[in-house]
């Protein structure tokens, strides 16, 4: 498994549940009693983290900037900060547009950064594919920071309202590319371990029997490709809050830029060593079209009886199936067999789960803007404000190996199966229990400075011939160090929550449609954003204790609910996982979607006596993909449930 591959986008791949003479499948006896283990991970899998970790070092690097860049007031030509280590004057700023103005800007940059994904998603499945993809998306990022950075000239910096508008045009672009990006790495890089079936094997260490499993290969994968993403964070956060302090904002979105342009280098001379998987035509509109087709005999104009209907009946999923379902009946669209329509009905279960983000996200992006804006306000001894977030990033880099190389494996032979649906209430309620440390800090600062429950806004100072001025607050009573135990807080509900969606979603999609459910994933915390537009009257002085208290209820309550409506998950695990691979035939001549060339490379083909129109015949397609000894087959004991009972 640690061998590399030459496998290019436009070469046919091998199915991963395809068996080889030495495969060995576990029985029954052996899931339950062995230990399980993550694979060996490739090299390659590391150079695409590193692409990530550059891409991670320019968003990051530049995002931590944005709250001072767009709320405070210019005082030096490049922005910089006029006293650095000082009390007073001592922060850099731009654009003088106050906390406000500045939090609102950052909530749309994430929201059009996490709803874009959508379309990157959508013409990675269906026209370009992953690798692509993110070389356009590459491209349309690099343009947006060239912006950014003519934002931050000192001409223009000179004329508020054309650095404003530069700006905003910058955030457009450079989130549009970033959408084109992240739903893209995240799959590419857990599609560069070929198989994807529990298999047993030998540890070498100790010589003992242990079932080699794909899903703690991912885990595997994806805490890494975390720990990859916050190094990347961190460096980008320290370095480039210390360029806009000491140098300027053009220097601090211009080394961002530069190390963007690692990128495409590393994928370009790395690209024969990928697997990578082909676009197979538009899937999402078979998905859509199949999941109507199945709601139809449930369909009430209350929605809420619509869902009462479909929660009742034990063959919503089964009656959709193409072997249960007379040829001549068939839509023309239904060109998909029996396993992809399990594989569907495990996509939207992910996808439940994933809904609940939303209110995770909204707690988390308080690191962005008002904790931030919290640190102003405190004494920080010649330390950017910018730089306590950085505590996040750096406790994930110190806590992600020590979880999955000690306290994981050691929780696993200690027989606590730490399973996804628990590690992801577990990360609700820490990050709730941040918001309520924070509110209790909030609450300090406005009992222990000079201005009152408006810190954030200065003093007016009175002047001669009844003229008056303004200067900062002077910072409260108390260093910065104390907002360190939010940041851990929340590191290790990332570790929880946040490691455990990108996981979840890659596993549990449809293998055609992981760029669109990573989409779907990442599209939640834009979703967040625009529940948090809602919140933005708290985002100021003098209420910002009930903003970190309102949040603090928000995800603990929605860590209680979530785990209610999702402890029965945790049962289907391995069943869930271990699904057959789905087939989609071709469809019909000049259809949009599933077009394929005839003897198109990667092309499934077509079951002997099947029906031109419908890309099916009567013999039921579920046993494509299943064939394997009777040891695998044990282990799909579960599959009954899973391929068409129950919705």
């Amino acid at each position: 498994m640690s061998e590399m591959l030459d496998v290019s986008e436009d070469k046919p791949l091998m199915s991963p549940d395809v068996p080889d003479e030495d495969t060995v499948y576990p029985t029954e006896e052996e899931l339950e009693t062995l230990p399980r283990v993550a694979d060996k991970i490739p090299w390659r899998v590391y150079t695409v983290a590193f692409v990530e970790l550059c891409e991670r070092f320019s968003y990051y690097g530049t995002q931590i900037l944005f709250q001072n860049f767009v709320q405070r007031r210019l005082l030096t030509p490049t922005g910089r900060a006029p006293n650095p280590g000082g009390d007073t004057d001592n922060n850099p700023g731009a654009l003088g547009q106050g906390q406000q103005m500045a939090t609102g800007l950052g909530t749309f940059f994430s929201f059009w950064c996490y709803v874009t994904p959508l379309l990157g998603a959508w013409l990675a499945d269906t026209y370009l594919g992953r690798y692509k993809t993110i070389m356009v998306s590459i491209a349309i990022a690099v343009l947006g920071h060239v912006l950014l950075t003519t934002s931050a000239l000192p001409p223009v910096l000179a004329r508020t309202d054309v650095a404003l508008v530069s700006f905003v045009i910058a955030l457009v672009v450079f989130g549009l590319g970033t959408g084109g990006f992240k739903p893209n790495i995240s799959p590419l890089i857990a599609e560069q371990i070929v198989s994807e079936k529990l298999r047993v094997s030998i540890d070498p260490k100790s010589g003992e029997r242990v079932i080699i499993d794909p899903a703690q290969t991912s885990a595997r994968i994806y805490n890494w490709f975390y720990l990859f993403i916050n190094i990347g964070a961190l460096i980008g956060q320290l370095s480039m809050s210390y360029a806009a302090l000491y140098v300027g904002y053009y220097l601090a979105f211009l080394l961002p830029t530069l190390m963007f342009l690692l990128c495409p280098l590393i994928l370009i001379l790395n690209k024969k060593t990928y697997r990578l998987t082909p676009p197979q035509g538009s899937v999402l509109g078979p998905a859509i079209n199949m999941l109507l087709y199945a709601v139809r005999p449930h369909w009430s104009w209350n929605p809420l009886r619509t869902i009462g209907n479909v929660r009742k009946t034990t063959t919503f999923w089964t009656a959709v199936q193409p072997s249960h379902i007379a040829p001549h009946k068939r839509p023309s669209w239904m060109t998909f067999d029996d396993a992809w329509v399990s594989e569907l009905r495990r996509g939207v279960k992910a996808c439940s789960v994933l809904l609940w983000f939303p209110l995770y996200w909204l707690t988390y992006n308080q690191m962005n803007n008002n904790l931030t804006s919290q640190a102003d306000t405190m004494k920080h001894a010649g330390v950017p404000p910018e730089i306590v977030s950085n505590l996040d990033p750096l406790a994930l880099i110190i806590l992600i190996p020590i979880c999955d190389l000690l306290i994981y494996p050691s929780l696993r032979k200690r027989g606590v199966k730490l399973t996804p649906i628990r590690k992801i209430t577990l990360g609700f309620w820490l990050g709730a229990a941040a918001m309520v440390y924070a509110a209790f800090l909030q609450r300090y600062i406005y009992m222990h400075n000079e201005c009152g429950y408006y810190p954030s806004e200065g003093q007016d100072l009175p002047g001669s011939g009844g003229s008056s001025s303004s200067r900062d607050c002077p910072p409260a009573s108390i260093s910065i160090a104390y907002q360190a135990p939010i940041y851990l807080l929340v590191a290790i509900s990332e570790i929880l929550a946040s490691i455990t969606s990108i996981e979840y979603a890659f596993t549990k999609a449809p293998r055609n449609m992981r760029s669109m459910v990573q989409a779907f994933s990442l599209c939640m915390s834009a979703v967040a954003n625009v529940i948090g537009e809602g919140f933005l009257w708290l985002a100021r002085d003098p209420y910002l204790v009930w903003n970190f208290g309102v949040m603090g209820a928000v995800a603990f309550l929605a860590g209680c609910m979530f785990w209610w409506f999702n402890r029965g998950l945790d049962a289907e695990e391995d069943a869930m996982n271990q699904l057959p691979e789905g087939r989609m035939g071709g469809a019909k001549s000049g259809e949009g979607w599933g077009r394929r060339r005839a003897g198109e490379e990667g092309q499934v083909p077509k079951p002997e006596g099947s029906d031109s129109g419908h890309g099916v015949d009567d013999t039921s397609w579920s046993d494509l993909g299943e064939a394997s000894d009777a040891s695998h087959e044990s282990l799909l004991g579960n599959k009954a449930s899973l391929s068409g009972e129950g919705s």
